[in-house]
């Protein structure tokens, strides 16, 4: 049997889910299959059938406060650390391949020990996508000015920003005798023996990519927790609407989105993605710290996040419209591909309005055509099998 590693970088929720089921669609008569994450999300691995092993990752508030600040999420000595401990996994393990979800760290570790690496990762990331705009994402430049102002600045200083992140990896690369990846933070993103694209090819009209890419569709997961007791006593006279910011969202505003929406003739069913429970509920909203958001999804009208591609696409594979209230670069530009497919709003987080939120959920609930292209993504969506994908990728890769 061939044995098969997954690495998740537990700094989000996506990074954890997307190898959990790619690890459970593989066919466990052919396939070994082991799980690497931090301990802290272990719990998130209930109905996980393979091995688990522990490796450490950042907090997860490392990581959004280096993206706040505009920073390198990771530094050379963090990336080094990353390596050694990679590699004592791969001796320890010895897998025939290794698949790793957002774990720079690997386009070191498995080429050192000789290692096949598989990637996954988004299409908006890859080196061959060309987005017409980079929006500029929530820093400290657009607290001070206009996001009009902020944005042109940020086009000039892209290439450099993109530059500036680069460098550590390239830094540890040199010193393990490996060429540099350049300066293009794409290629940092996507560097793999094979890199897998969780998106659908629709939504990237024109894009080329060379045999090692490929597009496996979306990956659609959801913790393992039980429903609330409020869960099927849902008051069916008025819309629902599926709320969560996400691991990755800027908690403090589910009050904010709550309290918004608390005038609004909707019933709220809200998840603090693991933060910590609003101190006042309105009485139309009912929250918990987890819900299984697919089902969430399918049972709502209408679904309000953070804008990353694990909430927008349980939305859309319900055919259901999405409102990304988006902060980093990443939302940013996961909501730029909705939007163009007429199934959502995008609101930024730091221009937040409850105002504006209204407004965009009446547009939203009332609108026939953001639901029928809700609908039609849906269909678009139910064509592409990431598991099987997965699955004849590994066959070729590990006959």
């Amino acid at each position: 049997m061939k044995r098969v590693l997954f690495v998740a970088e537990a700094v989000t929720l996506a990074h954890i889910a997307r190898p959990l089921v790619l690890g459970g669609s593989l066919d466990l008569r052919r396939y070994q299959v082991a799980l690497a994450c931090d301990p802290r999300c272990q719990w998130l691995l209930r109905d996980f059938a393979g091995e688990y092993s522990p490796i450490r990752s950042i907090e997860g508030r490392a990581f959004l406060d280096a993206l706040a600040r505009g920073k390198p999420v990771y530094d050379v000595a963090t990336l080094e650390e990353y390596v050694r401990d990679d590699l004592d996994l791969l001796a320890r393990v010895k897998p025939d391949a290794v698949v790793g979800d957002f774990r720079l760290s690997l386009s070191v570790s498995a080429r050192l020990a000789q290692v096949p690496y598989v990637a996954i990762t988004n299409a908006y990331w890859s080196p061959f996508f060309r987005p017409a705009l980079y929006p500029v994402p929530s820093l400290p430049l657009t607290r001070a000015l206009p996001v009009s102002l902020a944005g042109l600045l940020f086009w000039l200083a892209r290439p450099l920003a993109f530059a500036y992140h680069c460098r550590p990896l390239n830094a540890v690369r040199r010193r393990h005798g490996l060429p540099s990846l350049g300066s293009d933070l794409r290629r940092v993103y996507t560097d793999a023996d094979q890199t897998l694209y969780a998106d659908v090819p629709e939504f990237f009209p024109g894009i080329t990519l060379p045999a090692n890419h490929r597009f496996i569709g979306p990956i659609i997961w959801a913790p393992p927790v039980d429903a609330p007791s409020w869960w099927n006593d849902l008051p069916a006279d008025r819309p629902l609407i599926y709320v969560t910011l996400g691991s990755s969202g800027q908690e403090n505003l589910l009050p904010q989105v709550l309290n918004a929406l608390s005038t609004l003739k909707v019933t709220v069913i809200a998840a603090s993605a693991g933060g910590c429970l609003p101190t006042f509920i309105p009485a139309n909203a009912h929250v918990a710290r987890y819900l299984p958001g697919d089902e969430a999804a399918r049972r709502a009208r209408l679904v309000i996040c953070n804008g990353g591609s694990p909430t927008s696409q349980q939305a859309l594979a319900a055919g259901v419209p999405v409102i990304g209230i988006t902060s980093n670069l990443d939302q940013l530009l996961n909501m730029a591909s909705v939007v163009r497919a007429g199934a959502g709003q995008m609101l930024r987080a730091d221009r937040f309005s409850g105002h504006r939120l209204k407004q965009a959920v009446t547009r939203l609930l009332a609108s026939d055509y953001h639901r029928a292209q809700g609908l039609a993504i849906a269909r678009i969506f139910a064509s592409h099998s990431s598991s099987q994908c997965f699955s004849s990728l590994m066959s070729d890769l590990l006959p």
